[in-house]
């Protein structure tokens, strides 16, 4: 046994080498304005009291996660004052751009997805070798991590490894352990929150609903745990009366509906629907007033972007969400089955995505990593991750939008797609029909016709976004490739929510 778990430990080791030697060569590669987000984030938290954290307008991309990150934030400057003093100055620093400060911070996201790998390596122990073989792969060599963190640039997979390690200690049933660790990566993200329900009821139901003594003490526990997590994070702030302050940086609501970078999500629809009424209207002859926001402007900021349809409040998100999820918490609280979270949890996530507030197209790793878990559970659950976790990283294509990342991006979605290909294939060979005289392996992992054709789509919006629209249009309309990329990802990311409805319900 003890040999079996050091050649299980060799081997995600090799996985997560594999993974740092690609982060490595990534180093140089395009990244976004979240790196000088970050940046800027190691200077106010080194260089500023935690009084002035969340109020300081030095820069405009100002402190807007919860503490814990700020914390951590914090820790990283210490290091980053070493590497370079430049790197943590709040005025100096600003847009500071040289190999100190890529290489620190680089790395600094290399070294926290250990967290990652921990989260994989406790949820993944027990199982047996090819499934556990086959999460590694799909988590640890996920091309959108690589994508969102090791080029974009961001810390997803630290606050992944969080959630998997949650994750794990409530399939083990540590209820206790795994509320207070995603109650930690709550004041890490806040964004994590849209699985909070799920968690509320499966706690409530399968850890405090034993009898009313134990159960009373268990609700007590388990929310003095939570409390105690949420002092810890924002009791300086409350002390000092800046509460109000820190809330409101984190829930920006005024940033609008969506994103700047359309997530694929119901209110591409919504807003396609909206543009095409105001068209169709205004050639009517009705006097349709065009809003100020547009496609090219992904709908941020204050202004009213919708000229037909009723205007979307956070509220209404909100309702939305909370409605989409209501069946998984029926679920939850009538068979609490610790062998069912990891799905319940992804569910939650994708409700969270298609019907959020101003959701990020990132905001897919918080369903496609936990749905790598629930993908070696039966060859149906195969099927439908190999199409989503395709559509997902596809979505994050129009963040890498310079020539040179292009043949990147394009290869790790193709090998990604090799990888699950034959794994899923090992994975569920039908034993009974193999024809061992021709050297052959049937496989129960078969894709239908309606992914493959689905799937031959995300092809043909590919070269009409990158072939067809240049060379016929031209500048015109820069709209139309994100627009068409944003509605066909929709479209999976619609099926996937539906599929895995039909799954929690049957």
């Amino acid at each position: 046994m003890e040999h079996r778990e050091n050649k299980d430990r060799r081997l995600l080791l090799w996985f997560f080498a594999v993974a740092t030697a690609v982060k490595l060569l990534l180093i140089p590669s395009y990244r976004s304005t979240d790196f000088e987000v970050h940046r800027n984030w190691l200077a106010i938290t080194h260089s500023l009291p935690l009084t002035e954290w969340y109020f300081d307008e030095t820069s405009q991309w100002t402190l807007d996660y919860p503490p814990f990150f700020a914390y951590f934030e914090r820790f990283l400057s210490v290091f980053a004052l070493l590497v370079d003093p430049r790197i943590v100055d709040l005025q100096s620093g600003i847009d500071y751009g040289a190999e100190s400060v890529i290489y620190f911070q680089r790395i600094s996201v290399i070294v926290s997805d250990l967290c990652l790998l921990y989260g994989v390596y406790r949820l993944t122990r027990k199982l047996e070798p090819m499934k556990r073989n086959l999460i590694c792969a799909l988590v640890i060599w996920s091309p959108g991590l690589l994508i969102v963190d090791h080029i974009h640039f961001q810390y997803n997979g630290f606050l992944l490894g969080w959630l998997l390690l949650s994750i794990s200690f409530l399939q083990e049933g540590r209820d206790l352990l795994g509320g207070f660790l995603f109650a930690v990566l709550l004041c890490f993200k806040h964004l994590f929150a849209v699985a909070a329900p799920v968690y509320f009821v499966y706690l409530l139901r399968h850890y405090c609903w034993s009898g009313l003594v134990t159960g009373f003490r268990r609700l007590v526990t388990i929310g003095a745990v939570v409390v105690a997590v949420f002092v810890a994070a924002y009791g300086p702030f409350i002390y000092h009366g800046q509460i109000q302050q820190v809330i409101s940086r984190m829930f920006p609501f005024g940033r609008g509906l969506c994103h700047a970078y359309w997530a694929p999500n119901f209110w591409v629809f919504y807003i396609i629907l909206d543009k095409g009424l105001a068209f169709l209207l205004r050639k009517l002859g009705f006097d349709i007033q065009i809003p100020s926001a547009s496609f090219t402007g992904g709908l941020v900021g204050n202004s009213s972007p919708f000229a037909v349809l009723p205007q979307i409040t956070p509220l209404t998100t909100f309702a939305m969400v909370l409605l989409a999820i209501s069946p998984c918490l029926v679920k939850a609280w009538k068979k609490p089955q610790p062998g069912l979270v990891a799905r319940w949890i992804a569910y939650a996530y994708t409700c969270g995505f298609l019907f959020g507030w101003h959701v990020h197209e990132k905001a897919s790793l918080h369903f496609i990593i936990p749905l790598a878990i629930v993908a070696v559970q039966s060859v149906e659950d195969a099927k439908h991750y190999f199409l989503v976790s395709i559509v997902s990283c596809y979505s994050l294509f129009p963040l890498l939008y310079e020539p040179q990342e292009y043949p990147i991006k394009v290869l790790l979605l193709l090998l990604h797609s090799m990888v699950m290909w034959l794994g899923f294939t090992a994975q569920y060979a039908d034993n009974k029909a193999q024809k061992k005289e021709r050297g052959e392996i049937k496989s129960k992992f078969k894709i239908g016709c309606i992914e493959k054709s689905y799937l031959m789509g995300l092809f043909i919006v590919e070269m009409v976004s990158q072939l067809l629209h240049p060379y016929f249009l031209g500048d015109k309309y820069p709209f139309v490739p994100l627009m068409l990329i944003s509605t066909y990802c929709t479209v999976g990311i619609m099926y996937s929510w539906i599929w895995q409805l039909r799954r929690i319900l049957t």
